[in-house]
């Protein structure tokens, strides 16, 4: 039988690598009109899973209040954006960012960058914004928009847990791992950026 700590790392990875699905996230792919799309979105490109886990790794590497203050820092600005997508409010450089966050927040994971809870807030809120407002530019004008961005939310806070609980369960003893996920992150924000992936 496997110790539980390589059981959590199994599933981690499992769980990564059954998410690795093209990054066609931002391109209005599928309707936006309701929960159950809203809540597959952020499921359907890479770019959103790993972005959504390394949030939730380096909050768990902080500890303390980042654990819940980071991912809802994220959901809440993300849901701004969302709303000023929605009301077609254009943001510059939406796209060269969200592929930017990927590789930030890797990065940030990697290096075990340790910020003060409000300031590693401010730097997930910015790239918040700019998931939110991607997504927010897809929804259609009806009422089912708000469905789609109450199934976005729930999937990214899900995502977030996945992220705080391989981070919390490896941490302990297998720092290194959590580091590493945050440097495969990386990768594959530059792979993204480059079309390698």
């Amino acid at each position: 039988m496997l110790p539980s700590m390589t059981r959590k790392a199994a599933l981690s990875a499992l769980l990564l690598a059954a998410a690795a699905a093209p990054a066609y996230a931002h391109v209005g792919v599928d309707s936006t009109s309701s929960f159950a799309t809203g809540f597959g979105h952020p499921l359907s490109g890479l770019d959103h899973v790993t972005v959504m886990i390394a949030v939730g790794l380096w909050a768990a590497l902080k500890g303390g209040r980042a654990i819940w203050a980071w991912p809802a820092a994220f959901v809440g600005v993300m849901l701004i954006g969302g709303t000023l997508g929605m009301l077609h409010v254009p943001f510059p450089f939406v796209e060269p960012g969200i592929l930017a966050s990927v590789v930030a927040f890797g990065l940030l994971v990697a290096l075990a960058v340790d910020l003060p809870v409000a300031a590693g807030s401010v730097v997930i809120a910015l790239f918040a914004l700019l998931h939110g407002n991607a997504h927010g530019t897809e929804v259609p004008e009806s009422a089912g928009g708000l469905d789609y961005m109450a199934g976005f939310a729930l999937a990214t806070v899900l995502l977030h847990g996945v992220g705080i609980a391989a981070g919390l369960g490896l941490s302990l003893k297998f720092r290194y791992l959590v580091r590493a996920a945050g440097a495969a992150c990386a990768a594959i924000g530059v792979g993204l950026a480059l079309g390698a992936i």
